[in-house]
Protein backbone atom coordinates (compact mmCIF):
# COMPACT_ATOMS: atom_id res chain seq x y z
CA UNK A 1 0.00 0.00 0.00
CA UNK A 2 1.38 3.48 -0.89
CA UNK A 3 1.17 5.92 2.18
CA UNK A 4 -1.31 8.33 -0.08
CA UNK A 5 -2.96 4.87 0.06
CA UNK A 6 -2.86 4.49 3.69
CA UNK A 7 -3.57 8.49 4.38
CA UNK A 8 -6.96 8.18 2.32
CA UNK A 9 -7.70 5.04 4.35
CA UNK A 10 -6.80 7.07 8.03
CA UNK A 11 -8.56 10.40 6.85
CA UNK A 12 -11.75 7.96 6.28
CA UNK A 13 -11.54 5.47 8.86
CA UNK A 14 -11.31 7.43 12.26
CA UNK A 15 -14.51 9.46 11.54
CA UNK A 16 -15.95 6.92 10.57
CA UNK A 17 -14.63 5.11 13.82
CA UNK A 18 -15.80 8.22 16.09
CA UNK A 19 -19.06 8.24 14.31
CA UNK A 20 -19.59 4.45 14.82
CA UNK A 21 -18.88 5.16 18.88
CA UNK A 22 -21.96 7.90 18.34
CA UNK A 23 -24.03 5.04 16.90
CA UNK A 24 -23.31 2.56 19.59
CA UNK A 25 -24.39 4.88 22.12
CA UNK A 26 -27.63 6.14 20.46
CA UNK A 27 -28.64 2.84 19.18
CA UNK A 28 -28.12 1.62 22.85
CA UNK A 29 -30.35 4.34 24.12
CA UNK A 30 -32.80 4.16 21.62
CA UNK A 31 -33.11 -0.18 20.75
CA UNK A 32 -30.97 -1.15 23.93
CA UNK A 33 -28.29 -3.85 23.59
CA UNK A 34 -29.98 -5.00 19.57
CA UNK A 35 -29.06 -1.53 19.10
CA UNK A 36 -25.78 -1.53 20.34
CA UNK A 37 -25.23 -5.24 18.57
CA UNK A 38 -26.88 -3.61 15.13
CA UNK A 39 -24.35 -0.70 15.67
CA UNK A 40 -21.06 -2.96 16.17
CA UNK A 41 -22.48 -4.84 12.78
CA UNK A 42 -22.92 -1.69 10.97
CA UNK A 43 -19.51 -0.22 11.68
CA UNK A 44 -18.07 -3.37 11.31
CA UNK A 45 -19.32 -3.90 7.62
CA UNK A 46 -19.12 -0.37 6.28
CA UNK A 47 -15.33 -0.53 7.55
CA UNK A 48 -14.25 -3.71 6.08
CA UNK A 49 -16.23 -3.15 2.71
CA UNK A 50 -14.61 0.65 2.10
CA UNK A 51 -11.09 -0.49 3.27
CA UNK A 52 -11.52 -3.97 0.84
CA UNK A 53 -11.47 -1.27 -2.08
CA UNK A 54 -9.38 1.14 -1.34
CA UNK A 55 -7.03 -1.72 -0.95
CA UNK A 56 -8.13 -3.25 -4.30
CA UNK A 57 -7.80 0.30 -6.24
CA UNK A 58 -4.17 0.35 -4.04
CA UNK A 59 -3.16 -3.14 -5.44
CA UNK A 60 -4.68 -2.13 -9.44
CA UNK A 61 -3.12 0.88 -9.31
CA UNK A 62 0.87 -0.61 -9.07
CA UNK A 63 -0.24 -2.97 -11.42
CA UNK A 64 -1.37 -0.04 -13.81
CA UNK A 65 -3.61 3.04 -14.19
CA UNK A 66 -5.61 1.29 -16.88
CA UNK A 67 -6.46 -1.75 -13.90
CA UNK A 68 -8.06 0.76 -11.50
CA UNK A 69 -11.64 1.44 -12.67
CA UNK A 70 -11.68 -2.55 -13.27
CA UNK A 71 -10.25 -2.98 -9.79
CA UNK A 72 -13.15 -0.66 -8.11
CA UNK A 73 -15.71 -1.65 -10.25
CA UNK A 74 -15.04 -5.86 -9.72
CA UNK A 75 -14.66 -5.06 -5.91
CA UNK A 76 -18.08 -3.36 -5.42
CA UNK A 77 -20.18 -5.70 -7.77
CA UNK A 78 -18.56 -8.62 -5.38
CA UNK A 79 -19.58 -6.77 -2.56
CA UNK A 80 -23.12 -6.22 -3.40
CA UNK A 81 -23.31 -10.43 -4.28
CA UNK A 82 -21.64 -10.97 -0.66
CA UNK A 83 -23.99 -8.19 1.18
CA UNK A 84 -27.02 -9.61 -0.64
CA UNK A 85 -26.14 -13.37 0.65
CA UNK A 86 -25.37 -12.24 4.00
CA UNK A 87 -28.57 -10.34 3.98
CA UNK A 88 -30.51 -12.93 2.93
CA UNK A 89 -29.08 -15.44 5.22
CA UNK A 90 -29.38 -13.32 7.88
CA UNK A 91 -33.25 -11.77 7.24
CA UNK A 92 -34.96 -13.58 10.19
CA UNK A 93 -32.00 -12.84 12.76
CA UNK A 94 -33.24 -11.10 15.59
CA UNK A 95 -30.22 -11.13 17.52
CA UNK A 96 -30.33 -6.97 16.51
CA UNK A 97 -32.34 -4.32 15.62
CA UNK A 98 -32.45 -3.87 11.81
CA UNK A 99 -33.75 -0.74 11.97
CA UNK A 100 -30.55 0.46 13.58
CA UNK A 101 -28.49 -1.43 11.61
CA UNK A 102 -30.21 0.28 8.35
CA UNK A 103 -29.84 3.56 9.86
CA UNK A 104 -26.36 3.07 11.22
CA UNK A 105 -25.07 1.77 7.84
CA UNK A 106 -26.48 4.78 5.78
CA UNK A 107 -25.08 6.92 8.45
CA UNK A 108 -21.34 5.65 8.65
CA UNK A 109 -21.51 5.16 4.61
CA UNK A 110 -22.11 8.49 4.49
CA UNK A 111 -19.66 9.58 7.56
CA UNK A 112 -16.91 8.04 5.24
CA UNK A 113 -17.67 9.23 1.64
CA UNK A 114 -17.89 12.95 2.79
CA UNK A 115 -14.37 11.88 5.16
CA UNK A 116 -13.05 10.66 1.40
CA UNK A 117 -14.30 13.68 -0.52
CA UNK A 118 -12.85 15.99 1.82
CA UNK A 119 -9.65 14.58 1.53
CA UNK A 120 -9.65 14.42 -1.95
CA UNK A 121 -10.71 17.75 -2.10
CA UNK A 122 -8.12 19.10 0.58
CA UNK A 123 -4.75 16.75 -1.32
CA UNK A 124 -3.50 18.82 -4.13
CA UNK A 125 -3.06 15.70 -6.39
CA UNK A 126 -2.05 16.04 -9.74
CA UNK A 127 -3.56 14.52 -12.53
CA UNK A 128 -1.25 15.75 -15.45
CA UNK A 129 1.65 14.10 -16.04
CA UNK A 130 4.76 16.49 -16.44
CA UNK A 131 6.92 16.58 -19.66
CA UNK A 132 10.21 14.81 -18.57
CA UNK A 133 12.97 17.33 -20.00
CA UNK A 134 13.51 16.27 -23.25
CA UNK A 135 9.41 15.33 -23.94
CA UNK A 136 8.38 19.31 -24.34
CA UNK A 137 5.88 19.18 -27.83
CA UNK A 138 5.24 22.21 -29.44
CA UNK A 139 1.02 22.22 -29.16
CA UNK A 140 -1.02 21.08 -31.62
CA UNK A 141 -2.00 23.56 -34.29
CA UNK A 142 0.38 25.94 -33.91
CA UNK A 143 3.29 27.40 -36.54
CA UNK A 144 4.64 24.29 -38.58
Amino acid sequence: MQPSDARILRSAAIPTALAGVLAVVLCGVLSGSKGVIAAIMALAMVSIFFTISVLAVSYAAKISPQAMLPAALGSYIIKLLVLSVALSALQNVTVWDTKAFAWSVLALTLVWVVAEARYFLRTKIAYVDEPADGDVEAPAGRGS
